[in-house]
């Protein structure tokens, strides 16, 4: 065979490699998480990332990007529908812009105990399902949910136990209608971005925390602030929401095997969350920190102050409001 014969089989042969390599190419799965790797959703997510390249035989290469280094929480939404990365880590109020009907969530003392908050998040039941359609329509969709527990206030010097103890002070609130709920409770509602938060306390930014018990051990919220009020005001849901161009790219199985890892991950925070909680106050204990729980009357209190974070929810999630609202009160 002369050179140029011998040349031109070579560059065949090579481009059949190259076409068979890039036919098997691995895809990318970039995930923006806020909270540091070793928090309760880091964890989750690594244990996402292990089922999906064990599922997928390493075709999907999941890579995970903690503690806000590429996005900020409220920037998520638009960096997952935009395609700017293929997936994200939200709490679920930040797409209460395009979505009003997520802060069902946040209405004050509704989802206040396990069974509600499962009825609520379970697959197929109209809350999810109504949100699950709204979120959508912003160009991403929720692969899957990631429990976080209940809303806690954090505070320096005594406790938050009634409206009473909010008044005048300023507030870390991470959406809408807990800045809604701090205002109707005499508080100046501040929205802090979640990994913003120890140096909000540290600086005296805002007066008062509020977070779900596991933030504050995953970022040792302890060195910040003394006081853990136990007010459990509303239920905490992060969500993975994956681009849906990016996702319908992808052939059925390979969505198949990802919705399965999902699923997986999904169901292991949430049968994990009572005890991430007791070992979050735990740990808070041990460090110094001081437990309240709120009396009847105190929970009473709170209540009475609530009617207008209500009313304003109705108004502007309409009637997709009102059919989680209804279906969350049962």
């Amino acid at each position: 065979m002369n050179k140029p014969i011998l040349g031109a089989a070579l560059g065949l042969a090579l481009m059949a490699t190259g076409f068979a390599t890039g036919a098997s190419a691995t895809e990318k799965m970039r995930i923006s998480l806020q909270l540091p790797l070793k928090s309760h959703l880091g964890q989750n997510l690594s244990l996402f990332e292990k089922e999906v390249e064990e599922r997928t035989g390493g075709a999907i290469d999941v890579e995970i990007y903690d503690s806000a280094t590429l996005y900020k929480d409220k920037e998520v939404p638009a960096a997952v529908g935009s395609g700017a990365i293929e997936a994200g880590v939200a709490s679920l109020t930040r797409y209460v812009g395009d979505a009003p009907v997520v802060d069902v969530f946040y209405m004050p003392f509704l989802l206040n105990s396990e069974d509600k908050v499962r009825a609520a998040v379970a697959e197929g039941s109209p809350v999810r399902t109504t949100i699950e359609s709204e979120v959508a329509k912003t160009g991403g969709q929720i692969l899957f949910w990631q429990a976080y527990g209940g809303a806690i206030m954090l505070s320096k010097g005594g406790p938050i136990k009634t409206p009473a103890d909010l008044k005048g002070k300023k507030v870390r609130v991470f959406g809408k209608t807990l800045g809604d709920f701090v205002t109707a409770a005499g508080g100046a509602p501040t929205l802090v971005s979640g990994s913003e938060q120890y140096l909000a306390y540290q600086r005296g930014t805002v007066d008062v925390g509020m977070t779900g018990v596991s933030g504050v051990k995953s970022r040792k919220l302890w060195e910040v602030m003394d006081t853990i009020t136990v007010t459990n005001h509303a239920d905490i849901e992060f969500v993975v929401v994956v681009n849906t161009d990016w996702w319908n790219g992808l052939s059925d199985e390979i969505r198949g095997h990802i919705s399965d890892a999902a699923r997986v991950a999904q169901d292991t925070v949430r049968d994990r969350m009572s005890e991430i909680e007791a070992e979050a106050y735990a740990a808070a204990k041990e460090n110094g920190m001081t437990v309240v729980e709120l009396s009847e009357d105190d929970l009473a209190q709170w209540k009475a102050v609530s009617q207008p974070v209500y009313d304003a929810y109705l108004a502007s999630a309409g009637e997709a409001g009102k059919t989680v609202l209804d279906a969350a009160q049962q």
